[in-house]
């Protein structure tokens, strides 16, 4: 095996091969990014973003989902507010 006259060019050929991985490594993240589709799109971020979810609540405040649009309760005074969770769905 030959030994490198110079390391500093040795170093400087692995530098190469690290920042081409690099930016191969970036690229094929954002390809496959844009490329397959979204999992999580059709599942809501909480029970008032999903259509299906007719009534929700933290424990505090009540939500109804109308045709005008959400109309929620006012919350107690020394109410403590839990999770969001869906109440009654629409439809059953």
């Amino acid at each position: 095996m030959a030994v490198p006259s110079d390391p500093a060019q040795t170093s400087r050929g692995n530098d190469g091969r690290v920042a081409w991985s690099v930016a191969a490594l970036v690229a094929a993240t954002v390809l496959l990014g844009g490329l397959l589709p979204d999992r999580a799109a059709h599942v809501a971020a909480s029970p008032a973003d999903d259509p299906a979810c007719a009534e929700w609540g933290d424990g505090c405040r009540v939500c109804r989902r109308l045709a005008e649009g959400a109309a929620c309760s006012l919350p107690g005074i020394a109410c403590t507010p839990g999770a969001l969770q869906c109440l009654h769905r629409a439809g059953g």
